[in-house]
């Protein structure tokens, strides 16, 4: 670019974030070396020269980014980008882009991007979190619900890899044989790591090295893996969490293959990935709000979709999440960086990832320290902005009052480890109301290494302890499934005249319960009923026969609750948990009765394992 044109590209670009953090030399870099294009809204779309890549920096118009069938992902317009996907991928880019207003436009050669990227980690963070956006923001194309579809239909069944001992040379030209921007790095059958063209740029050419240096030597070790009978929607959200863009799958602990950020975007998004990116890009409390309205519908779809209820759980849940986090970053915004470290706490359902309609909130604050009145006022603001956003947002208010707004639930690593040892060391009757739902934890936000030193101490307290087991076990038993002496149901009142079968209460609960007693003895930290069972099952904690009934139980009873609500929300009914026998066919009865007889066995079975002795 002309110097004398310089000072007013400068003044423009360096208002953009990320190149508003950037150094001097390096905003200088950038304006000289951009490009101008014009596009007149009668060519349609861009022409993107697959061989040139470019970062596109709108200064004027507006565009629209469009799956390869034609689906809106985005609207672009002035002080926005596109075309960093392809950057970021190394993948042939299968988008199109239309325009729609004139448009002036600076382009940013390739070059010059990835070396802005290696100036700064937070240049470089900026477009792979937007890259992460856009990966969720994939409209949905398919009529197969891609939250419902497993990675096994993605991916290719072609492993391609490499051992760690050959050289850079051999690993690029495989790469480029085989067409891929990534291998896998394989000895004696087991995954040591991967390699990507991006590590060939920055670790190989970048530094200087030859083609002979080991792959070992460059390689990501310890790469994030994923099962190849998750959910697109999972890995979707573990790329995308950890500004990652290939994940190796495994299969009876061996690798199979490859996914990358280009196989998740061919095989399409949907709306529950949508409506987390939307989220994302909220910047107020009423903004998120407004977005919220969408999930009673979305709840709709996913029922429609016939989706098991353990996955329409998780992917309500992500977006509870996704809500928490926004509100979180937003409220962060406003009162400045936190005084120490923290984490944002969710027990119960969200814990679990088994919300449904209607969930309340229970969340609470771990602190790295104990709070000075300082970091208790910035604390209190925080979590008072968040527990109102999310009870605006559809997420009620807590009845017993278990939430980050109460200072009795900020409690520092060391607090929080003598609550529980209080809980654990004297079951009384309000610290076992307690375990049910603070054993059910899990980080939603913050330091990931003060809560897994929490849940460690936690664990190490519950595991094999007898009288601590023994009592919640007890306590399970207090309630039991809705059958009578001659397996009919019992009916109760929802709190108006009209009785039913409580689904929660009298089923998916006392599920939960068992599974978490079963759960803390074992030492196992996984919180999902439905991944505890599995794991359970695996360690042969559990009977194989016991561990299936029981999973089969609490989906069949899940997705009844689910299915009810979808009829009551559809016939503007309140929301309840209460199911209604005469609405079921004659097979959806003998089915029910047989689940509530699989949970009656598995309390026998608990009562058998962990009170015998007392």
């Amino acid at each position: 670019m002309d110097v004398s044109e310089l000072q007013p590209v400068r003044d423009f670009v360096s208002s953009l974030p990320p190149f508003d953090i950037l150094s001097d030399q390096s905003l200088r870099l950038c304006c000289i070396s951009l490009s101008v294009v014009y596009y007149s809204r009668n060519e349609q779309f861009v022409e993107v020269d697959a061989n040139e890549r470019q970062l596109y920096i709108v200064r004027s118009g507006a565009f629209e980014v469009l799956t390869e069938q034609g689906q809106l992902i985005d609207r672009i317009s002035d002080g926005q980008y596109f075309g960093f996907s392809g950057m970021l991928s190394g993948e042939k880019v299968v988008n199109k882009v239309r325009i729609l207003e004139d448009a002036l436009v600076y382009l940013l050669p390739v070059k010059i991007f990835d070396q802005l990227r290696a100036a700064s980690r937070q240049f470089d963070r900026f477009f792979n979190q937007a890259f992460a956006q856009r990966l969720r923001h994939q409209g949905a194309i398919k009529s197969k619900n891609i939250n419902t579809s497993r990675i096994s239909s993605v991916v290719s069944a072609d492993l391609i890899s490499i051992g760690s001992s050959t050289t850079i040379q051999q690993a690029a030209e495989l790469m480029s044989e085989k067409r891929v921007s990534s291998l896998l790095i394989i000895d004696n059958n087991k995954l040591n790591g991967i390699i990507t063209d991006r590590d060939l740029r920055s670790r190989v050419l970048a530094k200087g090295l030859d083609g002979q240096t080991l792959v070992k030597q460059v390689m990501t070790t310890d790469p994030l893996t994923s099962p190849k009978n998750a959910l697109i929607f999972e890995a979707m959200l573990q790329m995308s969490e950890n500004s990652i863009h290939h994940l190796p799958i495994i299969e009876d602990g061996r690798p199979t293959g490859m996914l990358t950020s280009t196989d998740i975007m061919r095989s399409q998004s949907s709306q529950p990935l949508l409506l987390i990116g939307q989220i994302g890009r909220q910047n107020s409390q009423e903004e998120l709000i407004a977005v919220s309205r969408q999930i009673p519908q979305l709840l709709q779809n996913l029922i429609s979709s016939d989706a098991q209820a353990q996955e329409i759980g998780r992917i309500l849940t992500s977006v509870t999440d996704a809500l928490t986090r926004r509100l979180i970053t937003i409220s962060q915004n406003e009162l400045g960086e936190a005084p120490m470290q923290f984490c944002w706490l969710a027990f119960g359902s969200q814990a679990r990832q088994d919300q449904v309609a209607g969930a309340d909130q229970d969340n609470a604050l771990l602190l790295e320290f104990e709070p000075d009145p300082g970091a208790q006022l910035y604390f209190q603001a925080l979590s008072q902005a968040v527990c109102t956003g999310l009870n605006a947002c559809g997420y009620s208010y807590c009845p017993g009052d278990i939430m980050a707004t109460n200072q009795k639930w900020q409690l520092s690593l060391k607090q929080w480890e003598n609550e529980f040892s209080k809980w654990v060391n004297t079951p009384q009757p309000a610290a076992l109301l307690n375990a049910t739902i603070f054993f059910d934890i899990r980080c939603i936000f913050g330091s990931y290494s003060l809560f897994e030193s929490l849940q460690n101490k936690v664990l190490n307290k519950t595991k094999d302890n007898d009288i601590f087991l023994a009592a919640m076990t007890d306590n399970a038993l207090q309630q039991s499934p809705p059958l009578g002496f001659f397996r009919d149901f019992v009916l109760e009142r929802d709190g108006s005249e009209v009785k039913g079968i409580d689904l929660k209460h009298k089923g998916t609960a006392l599920i939960n319960d068992i599974t978490r007693i079963y759960a803390l003895a074992a030492g196992i930290k996984e919180v999902n009923t439905h991944k505890r069972l599995v794991l359970l099952k695996k360690s042969k904690f559990i009977n194989h026969q016991d561990a299936h009934n029981l999973i089969d139980a609490c989906e069949f009873i899940a997705r009844k609750r689910l299915s009810n609500q979808g009829y009551q929300y559809s016939h503007s009914q309140q929301l309840s948990n209460y199911l209604q026998p005469q609405n079921l066919s004659a097979l959806a009865r003998h089915q029910l009765k047989d689940a509530f007889k699989a949970v009656h066995e598995a309390q026998a079975g608990i009562k058998l394992k962990f009170l015998r002795q007392f």
